[in-house]
């Protein structure tokens, strides 16, 4: 369950703030199970072709795929939410496991008759400006990706932001000022994560000790569907002194999390709730918050405007001061600092502190 302030206030304030699409602002991700090889719909999606007259949403995932428990399920909450309050026929479709073909999966979807169609993930960018051309008359939407086509929209996030506010709580619940950052691909939208983490975690304490590590470099997606390579990073971390560590990196989080298990320490999960989304029991109590990146709003309010008669052209963030981003409570165990994380996040709306978007 999200939390009071930044739950609630997300499907209220950014119901009311994104609907215009076509007045939003510019600007410019997730992180990334096993992904099916073929463009088959995965578990769940409508597998019959789109009843006639109805609103017809069409999504391809990221990487990974539904199952993830963190940016995939994100955006497929948004997609459940337009079939349940929307009355919206869906179809949902994962790639291949190097995403090599995530334009066939656009076509696939255009030529089914699905309109609007969402793509997860920026590396959806350059397919989704080519399919777009191709499909004038259908609209698209991308997360993590900025675009000016006509018929497409970029679904933005401020991440540095929630991540400052990971940081903030980090260095204060860590008594020694020691954590750690662990980004699944080492490429700029990580990278936001990592640089908001550690000006929250310096704006607490100057002198923390902060390790990072990336499991991939850039292009190599690999590293958002490798929990092992998560928990050999964290295992590390927690060795050297580490007390928490917050982690960017898809399903690898799940390795993140066996680590701080095992060490009896703390973790900072990414993009949903993942106290909630992660199912195994033990691996629970260790994570002390995440950092939520609303996707589902993103995805549902996209559809919605669509449905209202809204056009593509533009791109809609989602930040601060939406509720775009923010941190999880179940748990309580950032209860305490509550005041404190609501100041560092007023300050970040008011223009107080400006977060760095690269490290």
């Amino acid at each position: 369950m999200l939390s009071k302030r930044f739950g609630r206030m997300a499907a209220g304030s950014i119901a009311g703030a994104m609907l215009m699409a076509a007045a939003a602002c510019g600007g410019s991700g997730g992180t990334g199970g096993d992904a099916t090889s073929s463009a088959a719909p995965t578990s769940g999606a409508s597998s019959e072709a789109p009843k006639s007259g109805a609103l017809k949403v069409g999504l391809a995932f990221d990487v990974g795929g539904r199952g993830d428990k963190s940016f995939n399920d994100a955006a497929y909450a948004g997609l459940e939410k337009a079939k349940t309050e929307l009355k919206a026929d869906i179809k949902e479709l994962s790639p291949a496991a190097d995403g090599s073909n995530r334009g066939e999966l656009l076509r696939q979807l255009a030529d089914a008759g699905y309109n609007p169609i969402i793509g997860v993930g920026f590396a959806y960018g350059d397919d989704i400006k080519k399919t777009a051309e191709e499909y004038p008359e259908i609209q698209f939407a991308v997360v993590d990706s900025a675009s000016n086509a006509p018929n497409v929209t970029g679904l933005l996030f401020a991440e540095e932001q929630g991540s400052y506010l990971a940081g903030v709580a980090a260095a204060t619940k860590a008594k020694s000022g020691h954590v750690g950052f662990v980004g699944g691909v080492e490429n700029d939208l990580i990278k936001k994560f990592q640089a908001g983490f550690e000006a929250g975690v310096k704006s607490v304490k100057k002198d923390a000790k902060i390790d990072i590590k990336y499991l991939t470099p850039d292009g190599d997606f690999s590293g958002f569907k490798s929990p092992d390579k998560g928990k050999v990073a964290a295992e590390k971390m927690y060795q050297d002194g580490a007390e928490i560590v917050y982690h960017a990196a898809g399903d690898s989080g799940l390795g993140v999390f066996q680590a701080a298990a095992a060490a009896k320490k703390k973790a900072i999960g990414v993009d949903s709730d993942q106290r909630q989304t992660v199912k195994e029991a033990d691996l629970q109590p260790v994570i002390m918050t995440s950092m939520l990146k609303r996707v589902d709003v993103g995805v549902f309010e996209f559809v919605k405007a669509f449905q209202g008669g809204a056009k593509g052209g533009s791109n809609t963030i989602y930040d601060l001061k939406v509720d775009g981003v923010g941190l999880a409570t179940t748990g309580g165990e950032i209860d305490d600092i509550q005041d404190k994380l609501d100041a560092a996040k007023q300050d970040i709306i008011d223009g107080k502190i400006t977060v760095p978007s690269k490290p």
